[in-house]
């Protein structure tokens, strides 16, 4: 066994880590700052050392094999356990830094956060990046990113895996065309809510669970209400609701960018306030991780920012 170990590169395991995870030459290679063939001869060389494919072509990407899936928890303890013995988890230096942080949102929380969240990286950390992606659709990919990712930020409440910190909160709002025929007095009743047709946004990375609109709805004997349009993204459903004769529930800071644009109003309804909460997850890995830290305090500082602009 020591003989066997001799005969390999240990660089070779920060290699397969991030292959694991990233199941993506290109993306491995950004993470260990290495070209995309060196990383594809450590893939040679490390499926040589398991006689096995380990990343097996599936369509445009790949997936992993049954041998990779059984190594990926172990390779993530191992690269944890080494981390702590040799002391990788060093001060970050956000001054002399080039970290590239991987950061995944929901498009609301894109809209909100990306723009103040880039600059404060670039006033702090100036020669650090951002690489900012959609939150991935469905639960199975939702705990791939957050193994891939720094942070992930999305909504609370559907028992996403991972660390957590609250980031902010909104309001959701009842968005109507400007003119439309049941608007009293800048209003709509409960009977105008049933009689009117929704457009409604669902997400499949909810995994069945209830939203908090849902659950007001049915409260106020609206869970019979009439889905005419239903899409998946937040960022959609104004623009569905514009010149028609739908309405629709957003966050007020959507909603606010979109009233002139789109010719809406925010109408008021007898509906209690129906809180949405965009928050930061991480994986436990990450919790001590000196970058992460610093990403997640500076997050803090942009959440502050959004807040009081509110």
């Amino acid at each position: 066994m020591k003989e066997r170990l001799r005969e390999v590169d240990a660089n070779l395991l920060l290699s397969l880590h991030a292959l694991l995870e990233e199941r993506n030459l290109t993306h491995a290679g950004e993470r260990m700052t290495m070209s995309q063939s060196a990383m594809s001869g450590a893939l040679t060389r490390l499926r040589r050392h398991f006689n096995d494919e380990l990343l097996v072509r599936e369509g445009r990407g790949f997936v992993l094999s049954p041998l990779a899936g059984r190594l990926r928890p172990v390779v993530a303890d191992a690269v944890e356990a080494a981390e702590a013995l040799l002391g990788a988890q060093r001060e970050f230096d956000a001054e002399s830094s080039t970290h590239r942080f991987g950061v995944s949102m929901s498009e609301y929380a894109m809209t909100v956060l990306a723009e103040p969240l880039t600059r404060l990286v670039a006033q702090r950390a100036p020669g650090c990046s951002l690489a900012l992606e959609p939150l991935e659709a469905n639960r199975e990919q939702f705990e791939t990113q957050l193994m891939r990712r720094d942070l992930i930020v999305g909504p609370l409440g559907y028992d996403f895996p991972g660390r957590t910190q609250p980031i902010f909160t909104d309001d959701l709002v009842c968005v109507v065309a400007r003119d439309h025929p049941r608007l009293t007095d800048g209003a709509l009743s409960l009977e105008d809510l049933r009689a009117v047709p929704h457009a409604v946004a669902e997400f499949s990375a909810a995994g069945g669970r209830r939203r908090p609109l849902e659950v007001t709805m049915e409260a106020h004997g609206l869970a019979g209400r009439t889905v005419l349009v239903q899409v998946t993204s937040l960022l959609t459903l104004p623009f569905a609701v514009g010149g028609t004769g739908m309405c629709a529930f957003v966050p007020s800071r959507l909603a606010r960018r979109c009233l002139d644009i789109l010719d809406l109003v925010i109408a008021r309804t007898p509906l209690p306030p129906v809180h949405i909460t965009e928050t930061a997850h991480w994986h436990p890995r990450r919790e001590t991780d000196p970058a992460v830290v610093w990403l997640r305090r500076l997050l803090h500082d942009v959440a502050v920012a959004v807040e009081d602009g509110t």
